[in-house]
């Protein structure tokens, strides 16, 4: 079988299943793992589907309402968490930091060091992961629960987090465009994320390579109010580029 009819059948068994798993596919086409994830790698460039940890889901379904926390986590993993140790070596003692209810968020709160800081944030994720972490201090906003993200969004959200001074502000989006700006699939959720923003000291956004150059459902913010960006090292270097960014800092994970 040639590879284009293989990817054509990983299509047909994606909208059949909702989602594939790299073992299976493997023994189903008599191939090995690695042509397999050559194949989802090519299908994933064309926006035909989104790698997971082991395997790979529908594209359409990349909308945060309708995918569980669990599985978004492991979309990406490598480059989120290559993404969140760089972001927490930005982190110093006495710091007063926002993490958001992203998966990158969480992967954060797991690479902090135990260090006397102030955590504020809408997820009860990273408020679980820090609970873990004596010397951190964490801060809870208020507002009504999203049962697929477990995070906290709407007025009393935002009322909660104007109380507060932020010192760095750490958050993830849906899409990244020099002329579009910061957006995100979710209007609540880019709500409370500009609210944020209004009151932070230091803006840093985390970014994978996928979401470079792409526009989503809501605009966020514009590009000119980052500090910083931390993005993975196999971005698009001409979308990060001085012309393009400006005065922004862009750190590359490793």
């Amino acid at each position: 079988m040639f590879a284009e009819e293989r990817q054509q059948k990983i299509l047909q068994l994606l909208e059949e299943n909702g989602a594939v798993k790299v073992n299976s596919l493997s023994k189903f086409f008599q191939v090995t793992e690695e042509t397999i994830r050559r194949d989802l790698e090519k299908l994933e460039s064309e926006d035909q589907l989104k790698r997971t940890h082991g395997g790979a889901i529908l594209v359409e379904a990349q909308n945060d309402d309708d995918i569980p926390f669990k599985e978004r986590k492991v979309l990406m993993m490598k480059e989120k968490r290559s993404i969140a140790k760089a972001a927490a070596k930005l982190v110093k003692e006495q710091d007063v930091i926002f993490l958001d209810a992203g998966s990158t968020a969480l992967y954060v709160a797991k690479a902090l060091p135990n260090i006397a800081i102030r955590v504020l944030t809408n997820s009860l994720l990273v408020a679980y992961e820090l609970n873990k972490k004596n010397n951190i201090q964490v801060i809870l906003t208020g507002g009504n629960l999203t049962p697929h993200s477990l995070s906290l969004v709407g007025p009393a959200t935002i009322r909660s987090i104007q109380n507060y001074y932020v010192n760095k502000m750490f958050f993830s989006c849906k899409g990244f465009d020099p002329t579009w700006g910061i957006s995100d699939s979710n209007e609540q959720q880019a709500a409370v994320k500009k609210a944020v923003m209004e009151m932070a000291e230091e803006i840093i956004l985390l970014v994978d390579h996928s979401k470079i150059n792409k526009r989503s459902f809501v605009q966020i913010e514009s590009m000119c109010r980052l500090h910083k960006i931390i993005v993975n090292e196999h971005a698009k270097m001409e979308a990060l580029s001085n012309e393009a960014v400006g005065d922004i800092t862009v750190i590359y994970s490793k």
